[in-house]
């Protein structure tokens, strides 16, 4: 019996690290065509090989994208090429994204309005670009990756947070306005991951948010590919990559007062801390 994804096409943005590169290999070595996405054209090259690596059978076909999805024209050449390469995709995993934590009150608009335009109106770009095969087949599944920090609005994501939520709300409304037409829609919702992106971004989160997110060790991008290949297959709507997630997912609205309590003791203690002179 052939396996749920072999044969079929997948496109990923943000394909060449992280949760995308780790669900690109995996959909790979099911048997999957895998096309991914993303800016950085050496990334994409050493990405493409690690994918191919990965394949179950050398008659499946790794292509890689150079574009910056953030941008309509870009998002559009490129899904535009993979399917002209591979046909209509099957999956859609959106995982382009960028985060710089910070203070409200110190980050420029511009970093507001970078952040916005990759992690949702990427989103937004790369989903209506591949859409239109999807729907003229009646079928696929598209998968957007969300956040912890989608769920719950955390300190110092004050630029990332909202970007987050818009996804989840996009989701949403997409499951109900798709599922007629045989299109399935999930959300993911990973917690932090051990990425080079979450390398850089621990280089400017304050110190208040080191601490409220520094409590849980991050996850292997493996780990989350995991979760969001097995929740693709059970056509699972909200898919989390651990307890943890799927608890704040479930409980967000009893959750919230809690961990509002949590983070002004520890907004506090840092404070405490700044005063005593113990923090430079």
């Amino acid at each position: 019996m052939p396996d749920y994804y072999e044969n079929q096409h997948v496109i990923i943005t943000g394909g060449s690290s992280g949760i995308g590169k780790a669900t690109a290999k995996l959909l790979a070595a099911q048997g999957a065509h895998v096309s991914i996405i993303a800016r950085n054209a050496d990334r994409l090259s050493a990405a493409r090989d690690e994918i191919e690596q990965a394949r179950a059978g050398a008659g499946q076909r790794v292509r890689a994208y150079s574009a910056d999805v953030s941008v309509n024209a870009e998002a559009l050449r490129a899904v535009n090429a993979a399917c002209a390469d591979n046909g209509a995709p099957d999956f859609v995993i959106t995982s382009a994204g960028m985060v710089q934590p910070g203070l409200f009150k110190d980050q420029g608009v511009e970093w507001f309005e970078k952040t916005m335009q990759l992690n949702y109106l990427g989103t937004v770009y790369t989903i209506k670009a591949a859409l239109p095969g999807m729907l003229e087949r009646r079928r696929g599944h598209i998968a957007l990756i969300s956040s912890g920090a989608g769920v719950l609005g955390l300190y110092g994501y004050t630029t990332y947070s909202p970007t987050k939520f818009a996804l989840r709300g996009l989701a949403q409304a997409l499951r109900s306005e798709l599922k007629p037409s045989g299109i399935r829609v999930s959300v993911v919702y990973p917690s932090d991951v051990d990425t080079p992106q979450l390398a850089e971004e621990n280089k400017t989160k304050p110190e208040e948010t080191k601490r409220i997110s520094g409590t849980a060790a991050p996850q292997q991008p493996d780990v989350v590919a995991r979760a969001i290949v097995a929740g693709m297959r059970a056509n699972r709507f909200a898919i989390s990559s651990n307890m943890e997630m799927r608890l704040l997912k479930r409980l967000s609205s009893l959750v919230e007062p809690v961990m509002n309590l949590y983070m002004d003791s520890v907004v506090a203690g840092v404070a405490k801390d700044r005063a005593a002179g113990k923090l430079k």
